[in-house]
């Protein structure tokens, strides 16, 4: 096994202190993931989306953000993939952001909800030919026989659908995670991590307080 204390590395002490942080989550988040982007960090948008099945089986991914705003982060999928049977019967998750060549990470949990037919074809139909037959002739997280069987079923796909955008599968569309909470951390040096944390406050009408967590 490599030598794990090695692959150790210190932090900086840049911090993020409470006078530092926007108003609101989104707004601070509009900020990092504009650094994320001018870093030019590979997929900035690549996010885990953690899930659980209705006996609180444990699930996580890569996926990409496809869109947010003050509303919650929107991501796609088929409804009939793993992550999709397991918000049908436990509509959470949690999602992070893990910008580690920034030395910042983005933890957002929250209720889930699919974002509806029009919102769905809109972020379809953008998507390159190829990706939709791929979308469409890919019965996600089923077992098969080999990638051959998967290229086939594209080739024929591709053959019968004939030229131009490929349609939406009702299957296939956006969920969107409502945030509750969304963290900020900010790695600090001895591991003297800053994170602070935006929380819905259901009492006080759906607004927000921020608090300072310990490392």
């Amino acid at each position: 096994m490599p030598d794990l204390v090695r692959m150790r590395r210190d932090y900086e002490s840049r911090g993020l202190t409470e006078d530092q942080l926007a108003p609101t989550w989104v707004e601070q988040f509009d900020r990092w993931f504009a650094d994320a982007v001018a870093a030019e960090l590979p997929e900035p948008n690549a996010m885990v989306v953690a899930t659980a099945d209705a006996d609180g089986v444990p699930d996580a991914r890569l996926v990409l953000m496809k869109g947010y705003d003050a509303a919650g982060v929107v991501f796609v999928t088929s409804y009939a993939s793993a992550k999709g049977a397991q918000l049908a019967v436990n509509p959470r998750a949690a999602l992070v952001f893990p910008w580690h060549a920034l030395q910042r990470q983005v933890r957002v949990r929250g209720s889930v909800e699919r974002v509806g037919e029009t919102a769905s074809d809109g972020l379809w139909d953008p998507r390159p030919r190829g990706a939709q037959l791929a979308a469409v002739a890919s019965v996600q997280s089923t077992v098969v026989d080999s990638r051959s069987e998967l290229a086939e079923r594209v080739r024929l796909l591709d053959e019968e659908t004939g030229p131009g955008p490929v349609p939406r599968p009702p299957i296939w569309g956006g969920y969107r995670v409502v945030p509750e909470r969304v963290e900020f951390w900010q790695g600090g040096a001895d591991r003297l991590h800053d994170r602070l944390v935006f929380v819905r406050d259901d009492d006080e009408g759906g607004g927000w307080i921020v608090q300072r967590l310990a490392p």
